[in-house]
């Protein structure tokens, strides 16, 4: 090829790229007429949790406040079964406390036949003897006046003294006071007064107040179950005293929840009924649970997290989990274990 032909095909293909580089900018691809955003779903919550029963977990402890006690009988181990009302334990005080409920009780029988005799007045057979009584004085004082009249006609005459009758007199208004008296007696026996009645129910009313109050105390020297469950712990054995930590603890295993602490700022997002996967560590099974209830308060995050970068101040709701029935089985001896929860949305 010669020299000019060599330069002609050089513009040729300065000029077919050129036209192509123009072609490329002037023409780009026309946009979508309907551009869709990306949806990525609704977002779950995770957060940390804690195995605890639905029931709770009861201290059991010492009545008293400050008071100093010591355990006298432990009836129950850990792990046992237990019902409602079962007596677990009793403290030392325990007879003491029996010996005055007794005495309160004797009171209130004493104080009962007091008031039951005054409302029954006498009985038939000393009513009838105060009327035999009272018969005898009529006769008596009329057997008196009769010898005071005789006594009295002589005296004129001569033939009585005036002390003989003066005596006589005396007699008869003796007699007369007696059978007053008698008489009186027999409206006691017939009928009591309103007054004495009134004052042996006050009295009967409060000695029945002070065999409550020593029942009561000795009913606060044993400890009874609550609630049917499970023993957790024992904090003490007979002859210790009972400390801050109380007795022992009682659980109703029976139903277990998850307790988790979810961010405020996540809570939007968690409704009642909303189903979870609790993740249990060493376990690889995932145990199926449901929200059963949110709580009403923010607080500080209760939960250690190992993330170096979460916030130390966080602010948590706590949020409540029922387990099935699997979860409940495989987590009834884990109270307070760390889990972590994942709620759906």
């Amino acid at each position: 090829m010669t020299k000019r032909g060599k330069i002609i095909a050089g513009l040729l293909l300065i000029g077919l790229g050129g036209g192509a580089f123009w072609h490329f900018r002037a023409s780009p691809p026309p946009p979508p007429a309907n551009p869709q955003p990306v949806n990525a779903g609704p977002i779950g919550v995770g957060a940390l949790g804690r195995v605890e029963p639905a029931s709770r977990i009861r201290r059991l402890n010492q009545p008293g406040g400050m008071a100093v006690t010591r355990l006298d009988r432990l009836l129950v181990a850990e792990g046992a079964e237990v019902t409602q009302g079962q007596l677990l334990a009793e403290f030392a005080d325990a007879a003491m406390k029996d010996a005055a409920a007794a005495q309160g009780e004797a009171a209130v029988t004493e104080a009962t036949a007091n008031l039951a005799r005054l409302r029954a007045a006498g009985r038939p057979s000393e009513i009838e003897a105060q009327r035999a009584r009272i018969e005898a004085f009529i006769a008596q004082e009329e057997i008196a006046k009769r010898d005071a009249e005789r006594a009295e006609r002589l005296v004129p005459t001569g033939a009585g003294a005036a002390a003989v009758a003066e005596r006589s007199r005396a007699i008869a208004t003796r007699l007369a006071s007696e059978k007053r008296e008698a008489m009186a007696a027999l409206d006691t026996l017939l009928s009591s007064r309103p007054e004495d009645i009134a004052l042996a129910e006050a009295r009967l009313a409060g000695v029945r107040a002070a065999a409550a109050k020593a029942l009561a105390d000795a009913e606060l020297a044993r400890v009874r179950a609550p609630i049917a469950g499970t023993i957790l712990r024992i904090f003490v054995r007979p002859g210790d005293q009972v400390g801050a930590d109380g007795v022992l603890e009682i659980a109703d295993l029976s139903r277990l929840e998850i307790v988790a602490d979810v961010y405020e700022t996540d809570l939007p997002r968690v409704r009642l009924g909303a189903p979870a996967e609790v993740v249990v560590p060493g376990e690889a099974q995932r145990f199926a649970a449901q929200v059963s209830a949110i709580g009403w308060t923010v607080r500080r995050q209760t939960q250690a997290s190992n993330d170096p970068v979460a916030a130390v101040d966080a602010r948590t709701v706590e949020v409540r989990l029922s387990l099935d029935e699997a979860g409940t089985v495989a987590l009834r001896r884990r109270s307070n274990m760390q889990v972590q929860v994942a709620i759906r949305p």
